[in-house]
Parts: structure tokens; sequence; C-alpha cells
């Protein structure tokens, strides 16, 4: 499907307008967010060298077009709790990404969903607060699902969010 096709496909039940350009103040003030989304509209006015009309009409237009999907904390997962991490790797029946994605999301601690190329279809990270819970999901929820053919688990021993330079 080309990028073209991709706008008329609804992202959380709302179809999107097409891919605009987005010009280098669109980009600093993605930079900006990214690295602090509770920033201020007139920091990031001042930051960016626009009116503060000027940026919350930029930050509306990027939400509005699905370039920012929204604000979250990033979370130190050992210190709330959720001490073992990792990636697993899902091989599924053909055709069945809808379905098992829709399944995925309803996992605890799923964090990241993505379909993938290569030796395996999904690749799934997930937070747990310990490996008797990971293996709960692996074991007994994963490997419920009809239409997941395999699973390989790669324990995370540390990780780090590569922050963007601002």
């Amino acid at each position: 499907m080309g990028p073209e096709q991709m706008a008329d496909v609804p992202q959380n039940g709302v179809a999107l307008p097409p891919p605009r350009p987005l010009d280098a103040i669109d980009q600093d003030i993605l930079r900006i967010l990214q690295a602090d989304g509770r920033a201020s509209i007139r920091s990031v006015a001042e930051r960016v060298h626009v009116s503060r009309a000027n940026a919350y009409a930029r930050i509306n237009r990027l939400v509005e077009d699905g370039v920012i999907r929204g604000f979250s904390a990033r979370v130190d997962h050992e210190r709330a709790g959720h001490g073992t991490s990792a990636y697993i790797t899902l091989k599924i029946v053909q055709n069945t990404w809808r379905t098992v994605r829709e399944q995925l999301r309803q996992l605890p601690g799923a964090s990241h969903i993505a379909l993938v190329g290569g030796d395996f279809d999904v690749l799934l990270l997930v937070h747990t607060p310990d490996n008797r819970a990971l293996r709960e999901l692996v074991l007994t929820r994963l490997q419920a699902i009809p239409e997941v053919l395999s699973t390989r688990t790669l324990l995370v021993f540390e990780e780090e969010d590569v922050e963007p330079e601002t």
C-alpha cells in the first residue's frame, strides 16, 4: 500500500488527512515536545522564534494530522515495579496480523507491537514485575492465542531510551 493510500486508513477510528511536508519549524517543535511533552506553548514559541498563536496552530495541526499521536511520560519500568523486560518474537498464521495485534494489545505489560519482515512476523516488547510473570505471559497467555505458531523470548538486561537532541 502506497503512502497516498494510507491516508484513508483510519487511526483510532478517525480518518487522517494525507501527510503534509514538515518544515524546519515543525521539526524543531517535534524535537522540543519529544524531549519535554509538558513544554508550554510559550516556551515552544520562544525556542522556535514564532508567535504563541503560530506555535499553538502548528501543534494543533501536527495533532490533527496524526503526526503527534499523543503526549506521555517516559517511565523507568524497573522503578515502577516492572523489573523484567523482554522482546518476544512471534511467528503467526499468515493474514492474521490484525486479529493477533488486538489480542496482544490486551496483554498486561505490552509496551510495543510491530509487524516486521524477516525470520519472524511480530516483535513484542513487554515489561513484567518479574521472571515468573514473564513466564506466565509467554507460556499461558501468548501461546494460547490460536494464530501464534511459535515464540522466542529475548530477555532485556539493560535498556535506555534514546532522547532527541534539543
